[in-house]
């Protein structure tokens, strides 16, 4: 790693946080566990991981972090989302709870479990153009779609389904990227990669 990797953080209050402090160190950075307000301050990006997206709408709550992260993203930090984070990071989201909060840094609206329970995860191979030719191998966990997206948004990847659409799994709008798949749960370290240069690219 050297001297000017950047700092950063896996939000730490639920969902697979050592899975993606694993690939960002193994992708250049220097990884932090983040859970109070002051360690989200010293980082150059954030990582969202999978988990239960309204289990950690309440913890955010319960740890003071949701007004502290919506301000950060809201200045411009980097953030990246994985499943549950892809959710939490929608303008809209469908089939969730009442009282579930989000943080609108990407003008999508996000289905909930969309492509169905536990028992419905799958592995497939994904082509997406920003990591070059070669297909990454992707897992979906009771994942989310993306329904609609908006203007300024850029598709990165979809996936067809039964139902005969195909639907999408991987946006990016500025400097805020989201996917519905574990890039943590294999090998391949791209898309922790790609989320670097979107940090080098924001504090240049």
């Amino acid at each position: 790693m050297s001297a000017a990797a950047p700092t950063v953080g896996v939000l730490a209050l639920q969902g697979d946080i050592a899975g993606h402090l694993r690939h960002l160190e193994r992708a250049g950075a220097r990884a932090v566990a983040v859970r109070r307000p002051g360690e989200l301050r010293e980082v150059n990006g954030l990582v969202l991981p999978g988990g239960e997206s309204t289990a950690m709408s309440r913890l955010l709550d319960a740890h003071g972090m949701q007004g502290p992260v919506a301000e950060r993203l809201g200045d411009g930090l980097p953030v990246y989302g994985s499943c549950a984070g892809m959710i939490l990071l929608a303008s809209l989201v469908l089939d969730t709870r009442p009282d579930a909060g989000w943080f609108s840094a990407i003008d999508m609206t996000v289905r909930r479990n969309a492509f169905g329970r536990q028992v419905d995860s799958f592995e497939t191979d994904l082509a997406i153009p920003p990591l070059g030719p070669e297909p990454m191998r992707t897992v979906f966990i009771r994942a989310p779609w993306v329904e609609t997206v908006g203007p300024d948004v850029d598709v990165l990847a979809s996936v067809p389904t039964s139902d005969g659409h195909d639907r999408i799994v991987a946006v990016r709008q500025g400097h805020a990227l989201a996917t519905a798949f574990h890039p943590e749960v294999t090998d391949d370290v791209r898309m922790h990669r790609y989320f670097l240069d979107m940090i080098a690219g924001a504090t240049s």
